[in-house]
């Protein structure tokens, strides 16, 4: 099957949620991936910040034929040892063993949902969250998210959550009252075009939120499991929060999300106040566990901080006029662009032989699988002012 009958036959099946896709992807290994027509590219976007690991890495493929042919599920009416072994295993590398508990979910928008709840929990009735912001399209998480445009077709959304400045210190402090049960931010805004929290933000919020008793709730969904070039963002800015939200990453390609609760925030959540049939599936489990121990022994958080600040040093010494700077931290960056709308880029890009991602009409935003190899990127810094000029005659 060609990438042109791929599309065909996705037009006739799927409902037009996404748009239909330029490319069918039919194979990966490593860093690459092949298209439906033979086509390879460098994949620099590992499925939106989701594939740590590469595709087809033998850490998960081992992990996941194992598990498979032994335990496929549970429900979490019994307990299973992948699950506590990848639990415990979190807390360890966020340094929360002893004082978090960990609830397992399938995705990050429900790993929001639960932080919500627990927010509820405290008896407050308000919730501050950040313009631009996001966590997720569920309904609960799609209120979270500071973005009009998402919100505007699903109104009435949940109560009781309004939106700040991303950065503002001022602004959440005048936001946060006795009433405020919990502060949602996240360290780096990817979509919003891989904005990152002014330095001394998260400290403040911290800060704040411990001022008023208000919960402090980080997304770390697309930050999380050494992307930002340690386990997480919050490691980097020296606070502990009440929350910690994660996917992506966690799975290395399975569905996979967490909520880590400390503290007293971790025995808010009581018996049949949420549930998850898939949540701590040992299949995903494995894949996770698979993961974390590959970053580890392969010290993949420091390689993706060295190797994402050669990326964006490099990036802005070309000097292009079409470039405006670069953004983020280790391998989740977002290059800004002055000129040419993004989707031109990224299309010039896939011509290329790269996958990139226009998160926002100026930005490209670049998260790759942290096994990235140096020369790789590189390769395609080399070829970045080609793929700038070539999208510039698609204007």
């Amino acid at each position: 099957m060609t990438n042109e009958q791929a599309r065909l036959r996705w037009e006739s099946a799927l409902v037009n949620n996404y748009g239909t896709p330029p490319i069918e992807v039919v194979r990966g290994e490593g860093t690459r991936v092949w298209d439906a027509d033979g086509n390879a590219y460098l994949d620099l976007l590992a499925g939106i910040a989701v594939n740590a690991l590469g595709h087809a890495h033998p850490a998960v493929v081992d992990a996941v034929s194992r598990q498979i042919a032994t335990l496929g599920h549970t429900s979490n009416l019994v307990a299973n040892p992948v699950a506590l072994e990848l639990s415990e295993t979190l807390l360890e590398v966020a340094g929360l063993a002893g004082d978090g508990k960990v609830l397992l979910v399938n995705s990050g928008s429900e790993a929001n949902e639960v932080a919500l709840k627990i927010s509820r929990l405290t008896g407050r009735g308000s919730v501050v969250a950040c313009e631009s912001g996001f966590h997720g399209r569920t309904m609960g998480a799609l209120t979270l998210t500071g973005q009009p445009a998402k919100q505007e077709p699903f109104a009435p959304l949940v109560p009781g959550i309004g939106h700040v400045p991303f950065g503002d210190i001022d602004a959440l402090r005048a936001a946060v009252d006795s009433d405020t049960a919990a502060v949602f931010v996240e360290p780096i805004q990817g979509e919003a075009g891989v904005i990152p929290a002014p330095d001394g933000y998260l400290r403040a919020a911290r800060e704040i939120t411990e001022q008023h008793g208000a919960l402090l709730v980080l997304d770390e969904v697309q930050t999380g499991i050494g992307r930002t070039g340690s386990w997480f963002a919050f490691q980097q800015a020296g606070i502990v929060p009440d929350v910690v939200t994660l996917a992506k990453g966690l799975g290395g390609g399975l569905p996979l999300g967490a909520v880590i609760g400390v503290g007293g925030a971790a025995d808010l959540l009581q018996p049949g106040q949420h549930g998850v049939t898939f949540g701590g599936n040992p299949v995903c489990c494995a894949a996770g566990l698979a993961v974390l121990r590959t970053i580890e022994s392969e010290s993949l958080a420091e390689h993706a901080r060295t190797v994402g600040k050669d990326i964006a040093a490099s990036v802005e010494a070309l000097r292009h006029p079409s470039i405006a700077g670069v953004r983020g931290a280790g391998l989740l960056l977002g290059v800004a662009l002055r000129e040419q709308p993004s989707a031109a880029v990224a299309g010039a890009a896939r011509r290329a032989g790269y996958l990139v991602n226009p998160v926002t009409p100026d930005t490209l935003r670049l998260a790759p699988p942290l096994v990235l190899a140096a020369e790789d990127a590189h390769r395609f810094v080399s070829d970045l002012p080609q793929i700038l000029d070539d999208a510039s005659k698609d204007v």
